[in-house]
């Protein structure tokens, strides 16, 4: 196995992939062995994860993973976290080095669809595998907790029914053990969308229609009501709706960050998700929002009580149902500061 450092490392690894000093970064690819095989049973050829971590050396690992459209980056000014990561945060970027990885299928270094070959389908469970690679790649021992979030909670749970040994507790936000039927149902219209799409050769008007979908799923008919409620508006075309303008300015933002095979690699990711909970005997704590029609608050309440190990259940109320994670910096901050102390 070969890291390969990126030109934006900040400092040099150490025989051991440990940085030196005490506010060090360390950003860098991990080359796997090639013909890398993959839950389904498909291989994945000449394999990579990107990952970075920040920290003080020395001090616990938490390993941070969020949505399909996150990163490893996590910290302000870039990271897709930056209200819940850094100093004197959630996830307090002075008390533990935080590690960030690339999805594979998604973007940034990890492996990833590119130039219309194929990508086999990944699993949660390869996910799992990938940060396992990472975490011995390091020389970590057992990390003091994986904090996830969506589907970065499903790859936690994943990780705890694998690889028990190598963490100490997980912290899981808006994820259960496995996909909603329903969600499952809006994401399979979605995953059509981008599919006719690519087929013309147009993959990113497809992506684009798809987000603006997701964007109505994420949130709650509560937050919805209160900001769109307004009649709609003639022009010489037709009537709009005040709620058209806010989900196709969405879409148009995500598809100049994300693009369409990877949406449609880890959008089906997120439905093949299947853990046993009697298989995770690691202590959890469980982040249930009460508004969240993706993962509604009734499937993280199943999995709270069938997991085998010691765990706890917070339920918390948001108009920004899913994406509560991404929004409730105050009201979180604190629940995973007490999480991740215990």
């Amino acid at each position: 196995m070969v890291a390969r450092e990126n030109s934006d490392q900040s400092v040099k690894q150490s025989d051991a992939g440990v940085a030196s000093d005490s506010s060090a970064v360390v950003d860098a690819v991990l080359e796997l062995p090639a013909a890398w095989p993959l839950h389904h049973g498909d291989t994945l050829l000449e394999p990579r994860v990107a990952y970075r971590i920040i920290g003080p050396a020395g001090a616990p690992v938490v390993a941070v993973l969020g949505g399909i459209s996150a990163h490893r980056f996590l910290t302000a000014p870039d990271g897709w976290w930056p209200d819940m990561v850094g100093p004197d945060l959630g996830v307090d970027t002075t008390r533990f080095r935080v590690l960030g990885m690339d999805y594979l299928g998604g973007l940034g270094g990890s492996s990833t669809p590119h130039g219309g070959i194929p990508f086999p389908p990944v699993s949660s469970i390869d996910q799992a595998a990938m940060l396992q690679q990472v975490v011995e790649h390091l020389d970590l021992g057992a990390l003091h907790a994986i904090v996830g979030a969506s589907y970065g909670g499903m790859v936690a749970l994943s990780f705890a029914a694998r690889h028990a040994a190598s963490v100490n507790r997980i912290v899981i936000l808006s994820a259960a053990d496995r996909a909603q039927v329903l969600s499952t149902a809006w994401r399979s219209v979605q995953r059509q969308i981008v599919r006719e799409a690519i087929a013309r050769g147009d993959g990113a008007s497809g992506l684009k229609l798809a987000r603006a979908l997701a964007m109505a799923t994420y949130r709650s008919q509560t937050e919805f009501a209160l900001r769109f409620n307004g009649p709609a508006v003639r022009d010489a075309e037709r009537f709009r709706f005040p709620v058209e303008g806010y989900l196709f300015a969405r879409g148009d933002d995500y598809v100049q960050k994300y693009r369409a095979e990877s949406f449609m690699a880890l959008s089906e990711s997120i439905d093949l998700h299947v853990v046993d909970p009697a298989d995770v005997t690691t202590p959890a704590t469980l982040i249930g929002v009460r508004e969240d029609q993706l993962v509604p608050v009734a499937d993280m309440r199943s999995l709270a009580v069938r997991l085998a190990g010691p765990q706890q259940l917070i339920e918390i109320n948001s108009i920004f149902g899913h994406d509560a994670f991404l929004k409730e910096a105050a009201m979180l901050n604190p629940i995973l500061k007490n999480a991740l102390a215990e």
